[in-house]
């Protein structure tokens, strides 16, 4: 029997206008109400869940930064993967070779190195793909972008972050050329110590080795005293590999999923827009009854 619920966020529970749709709500609603316990996982830091999940009532556990942070119902941190200084100093130096526009994440805010002028051309560029449909200045309206240059501070170096002893957990890399991205996760991949993936096709996310969603949750539902066939999974993208290709009870990819996603899931729903997570819970709800 299903006793836990993790469902990744973008792409997955919200619609392509990164919302959570009242069915979806309802329906997990139903769930907790059944007795299940549901979680967000996500690429996301939790000031960006917080964000999409206020005025919902919900309750739920947070494995946010894919997988570098997992935190309680209260939202206290239980645990916290954070990148060794060191690694994330060559890691940049990488990145610098190709034009791509980096972000470090460390849970509390994002840095960005460079100057105002360079952080707003950037995240425009960013959410262009999050919102194709919108004109540049409906992108700069909307709360999303308004998060995002608030909660990134902007250092003139690499070396200040060193010397501020700045935790990073997830270094978050942008750019609109898929050719460039295809190549430098192709030489990031082989470094072991790293976790290297994507959540959209502008994007790749790195973390440590030891932070990705599949094995942090498999940690984290153990530890409360639950075992791994008592959970199902959601996912689309490739930082949900891990998650969806782990053996859970029931590993469910979003009709919207990439190949290798749908390829490595037990299951498939229907799409983000068509409330695929809604559905495939009403379903399992549905079967309980039978």
């Amino acid at each position: 029997m299903i006793k836990v619920i993790a469902s990744d966020m973008d792409g997955t529970l919200l619609g392509d206008d990164h919302k959570l749709a009242p069915r979806t709500v309802q329906a997990i609603r139903r769930a907790c109400d059944a007795g299940v316990r549901f979680m967000v996982a996500t690429g996301r830091d939790m000031n960006g869940v917080l964000q999409e999940l206020d005025g919902t009532g919900l309750v739920c556990d947070y494995i946010v930064g894919s997988g570098a942070e997992v935190r309680d119902p209260r939202q206290n941190i239980i645990s916290r993967v954070q990148m060794d200084t060191g690694v994330c100093g060559e890691i940049y130096d990488v990145l610098r070779q190709y034009p791509v526009s980096t972000i470090f994440m460390t849970g509390e805010c994002d840095y960005s190195i460079g100057t105002p002028e360079t952080l707003e051309e950037d995240l425009r560029k960013n959410l262009q793909v999050f919102f194709s449909d919108l004109t540049m200045e409906e992108i700069l309206e909307t709360e999303m972008y308004r998060h995002m240059k608030e909660s990134t501070r902007i250092i003139p170096d690499f070396q200040t972050l060193k010397e501020k002893e700045i935790n990073v957990y997830k270094i978050f890399v942008f750019c609109c050329d898929t050719e460039v991205l295809g190549e430098l996760d192709r030489r990031l991949q082989k470094d072991k110590r790293l976790a290297v993936a994507s959540s959209f096709i502008n994007n790749l996310e790195i973390t440590d080795a030891r932070a990705q969603k599949g094995p942090v949750l498999k940690s984290y539902i153990e530890s409360l005293g639950y075992t791994m066939d008592e959970v199902m999974t959601f996912g689309d993208s490739m930082n949900d590999y891990s998650m969806l290709s782990m053996d859970f009870g029931a590993t469910v990819a979003m009709g919207n999923s990439e190949p290798e996603i749908i390829k490595a899931a037990k299951y498939v729903t229907k799409s983000n827009e068509e409330y695929g997570v809604a559905y495939a819970i009403e379903e399992m709800l549905n079967r309980r009854k039978a």
